[in-house]
C-alpha cells in the first residue's frame, strides 16, 4: 500500500527509484565504566580520535572536486572549527575524568548539554548548526569504533539510488557527483540547514524533515521524491508512477528552458529592466552567482567572520576577506551588511545575559551600538576594501532615528580614525539600513533622509508583524507573506523609497519565491536580492511580466483586508497573460 510523506522541498524536480537506507552514526552508544588507573588511557583514545577526525576532514576539504558545490569548502571548514572548539575536543575529557566512564558515553553526555543549548536559540539558521556539531560527533564516535567514516555507495546495486537518512553531512555530499544517487531523503533539518543548502546547490530532488522516513521506508523499496512539493511516495501504484513520470519529464523541460536565461537580462515584456541581486554568505559563493549574470551582491551576510571562534576578528583579517570579495565582484557592487549576532546568536566570545526573549533583545543594530569597538573595526575594514570596488554598507535592524543617527556618529569617528592613521580608505560609501521591524516601516519618511538605500528584510518584517515563528510548527501556518498587514507595510516602505528616488530592494525570501515576482513588481520594487538558487526562476517570471498590466490587477489585492483570500488573489495575478507593449 502507498504511503505518502510530507516534508521540507529542497531540491527542485522528481526523481524515482529505489531506497537506499544509512545507518545512524550514534545507534547503540555503549555505556561502560573504567577503573582509575585506565582513565588516562581512555583520555588518549579520545584524542586520538579527534586528531583523526581532523585529518580525515582536512583530507577532503584538499580533494574537493572541482565540480562541487562552491558552499561545500565552506562547510568542512566550519566542521574543522567546531572540532577546535573545547566543547567537543576537551569538555568530554573532563567528563571521562569525572565520571570514570567510556570515551563514547563521555561524548554522548557532553552531546545532550549541548543540543539542549542549540534547542533554546531563537534564530532558525543559527539553531541549525546543531546539525553540524553533530555531524562532526559522527565522525569522531566512528573513529573511536574504528568504523568507516566516509560514506561509500555500491554503484552496482541499482540505478537511480535513492538515499534515505536521519542527516547527511557536507562531506558526505562529495560523494554524490561519481555516484548514481539521483535523490536523498533526511529525517531532520530545515530550510537554513547546511543539508538544505547544498541539496539546493547540488541541484538534485531532495526532501527534509519527514521525521520518520528511515522507520517508514524499506531497503529497495521503490520511492518517488517529489522535491518541488515536498513529498516522499513509499511504494507508489502503476498509475501514481505513470503520473509522476510525466510530471519529471515536464520539470527537465522547463529546467532546460530556464537554463536559457542565464545570460539573459532580467526585462519584462514591456522592456522594464530590474536588477538581480545575490545573497551570499562568504566570497567562495559569488562565482556560482556570477555564472547567473547577477547585477551585483544585495546581501552579504558577515556573521561568519564571528562565529565559532573564542575571540573578535581582527580589523585586518576582515579587511582581507572583504578584499577578496569585492575583488571577484569584477567592479559589481557589494553590499556589506555588518554583523547581525544578538543574545540567540552568541558567540563565545561575547558575554551577554541570556533573555526570555531573544527576539527582541540585543540583537541586530543594538549589539553593534552596544559593542562600539566590534561595530567601529568592522567599519574601518569595510571602508578600507571599499578602495578597491563599489561597497555598500548596510546596517541591520534599524528601528529608529535615534539608532540611525548613532551610527552615522560611528561612521564619522571611524573615518576620522583612519585620517589619522593615514590609511587610504573611501570615504562616500553609500549607507543604507534594514528594514525589518514594523516601526522602521512605519518611520521611514524619516529614516529616508538619513541613507542612500534601502532593504526590506521580510522574513523578520512578517515574523514581527504578525508575532509568528515561522519555525515553530504550531504557529507555521499563520506566516502570510502576503498577508494584507504585511503589504500595507511593504507597500508603504517601498512607494516611500521610490517617492524619495532612493534604490530599495527586498533581500528576504519573498524576493526568491517566484510566486510574489508579480505581487512585488505590482508594489514598484525593480531590485530583488535571493539565494543564487531562486535567480532563474523570478528572472522567467520577469520576462513573461507586463508591469502595465500587473499594475492594473495589484488594487484588487491591495484593498483586500481577509487574509483568507490572499492565496486565491495572487493565483488569478500569476496567471496573467503578458501583453507585449506596442513599438
Amino acid at each position: 500500500m502507498s504511503i505518502m510523506l510530507h516534508g521540507v522541498a529542497i531540491g527542485g524536480g522528481i526523481a524515482i527509484g529505489r531506497a537506499r537506507l544509512l545507518q545512524q552514526g550514534l545507534d547503540d552508544v555503549p555505556h561502560y565504566p573504567i577503573e582509575a588507573h585506565e582513565i588516562s588511557v581512555e583520555c588518549q583514545r579520545f584524542q586520538n580520535a579527534v586528531k583523526q577526525t581532523r585529518r580525515q576532514l582536512e583530507h577532503l576539504r584538499s580533494s574537493i572536486p572541482e565540480n562541487a558545490p562552491t558552499e561545500l569548502g565552506a562547510f568542512i571548514s566550519l566542521h574543522l572549527m567546531l572540532l577546535t572548539d573545547v566543547t567537543l575536543s576537551r569538555e568530554p575529557i573532563d567528563i571521562i575524568e569525572a565520571k570514570e566512564i567510556n570515551a563514547e558515553w563521555a561524548l554522548q553526555v557532553q552531546l545532550e548539554r549541548l543540543s539542549q543549548q542549540f534547542d533554546i536559540i531563537e534564530d532558525q539558521y543559527l539553531r541549525e548548526r546543531k546539525q553540524d556539531m553533530l555531524q562532526v560527533a559522527e565522525r569522531i564516535f566512528k573513529n573511536l569504533r574504528g568504523q568507516e567514516v566516509e560514506l561509500h555507495v555500491d554503484n552496482d546495486l541499482f540505478d537511480d539510488m535513492i538515499l534515505i537518512a536521519h542527516d547527511i553531512s557536507p562531506a558526505d555530499t562529495i560523494y554524490f557527483k561519481d555516484s548514481r544517487i539521483s535523490a536523498f531523503v533526511t529525517d531532520i533539518g530545515g530550510p537554513t540547514s547546511h543539508t538544505a543548502i547544498l541539496g539546493r546547490s547540488l541541484d538534485i530532488p531532495s526532501v527534509i524533515a519527514l521525521h520518520n522516513a528511515r522507520n517508514i521506508i524499506q531497503e529497495d523499496e521503490w520511492v518517488i521524491v517529489d522535491g518541488i512539493d515536498g513529498v516522499v511516495i513509499v511504494d507508489p501504484s502503476d498509475t501514481v508512477l505513470s503520473e509522476y513520470r510525466k510530471r519529471a519529464k515536464l520539470y527537465r523541460s522547463q529546467k532546460r528552458q530556464l537554463n536559457k536565461l542565464k545570460n539573459t537580462a532580467a526585462t519584462t515584456a514591456d522592456e522594464v529592466n530590474i536588477q538581480i541581486l545575490a545573497n551570499i554568505e562568504s566570497p567562495a559563493d559569488i562565482n556560482a552567482a556570477h555564472k547567473l549574470s547577477i547585477d551585483g551582491v544585495g546581501l552579504f551576510r558577515s556573521e561568519f567572520l564571528f562565529l565559532n571562534r573564542d575571540t573578535l576578528p581582527s580589523e585586518e583579517e576582515q579587511y582581507e576577506i572583504y578584499l577578496d570579495a569585492i575583488k571577484k565582484m569584477k567592479g559589481k557592487p557589494l553590499t556589506i551588511r555588518t554583523v547581525d549576532l544578538g543574545v540567540d546568536k552568541n558567540p563565545r566570545w561575547l558575554n551577554h545575559n541570556d533573555t526570555l526573549n531573544p527576539a527582541l533583545g540585543l540583537t541586530g543594530i543594538r549589539l553593534c551600538l552596544a559593542e562600539p569597538v566590534m561595530f567601529r573595526t568592522q567599519m574601518r575594514a569595510i571602508l578600507r576594501a571599499a578602495v578597491h570596488g563599489p561597497i555598500r554598507i548596510l546596517w541591520p535592524m534599524i528601528g529608529s532615528l535615534t539608532e540611525l543617527r548613532q551610527c552615522h556618529s560611528h561612521l564619522e569617528l571611524v573615518k576620522q580614525q583612519l585620517t589619522e592613521r593615514s590609511q587610504e580608505f573611501e570615504s562616500n560609501v553609500a549607507v543604507g539600513c534594514m528594514i525589518e521591524v514594523p516601526s522602521a516601516a512605519l518611520m521611514v519618511v524619516s529614516l529616508l533622509k538619513l541613507v542612500d538605500f534601502l532593504s526590506i528584510g521580510t522574513n523578520d518584517l512578517i515574523q514581527y508583524t504578525l508575532a509568528v515563528d515561522r519555525s515553530d510548527d504550531t504557529v507555521s501556518h499563520l506566516y502570510q507573506p502576503a498577508h494584507p498587514a504585511v503589504l500595507k507595510l511593504l507597500t508603504h516602505v517601498i512607494r516611500s523609497a521610490i517617492k524619495a528616488n532612493k534604490p530599495i530592494s527586498v533581500c528576504g525570501e519573498m524576493a526568491g519565491d517566484d510566486r510574489y515576482t508579480r505581487l512585488l513588481l505590482g508594489l514598484g520594487l525593480r531590485q530583488f536580492s535571493m539565494h543564487p538558487s531562486n535567480i532563474l526562476r523570478v528572472k522567467n517570471m520577469i520576462v513573461h511580466s507586463n508591469t502595465d498590466e500587473i499594475e492594473k490587477q495589484i488594487w484588487r489585492i491591495l484593498r483586500n483586508d481577509d487574509p483568507n483570500k490572499v492565496d486565491d488573489l495572487l493565483k488569478k495575478l500569476n496567471h496573467i497573460e503578458p501583453q507585449k507593449t506596442a513599438v
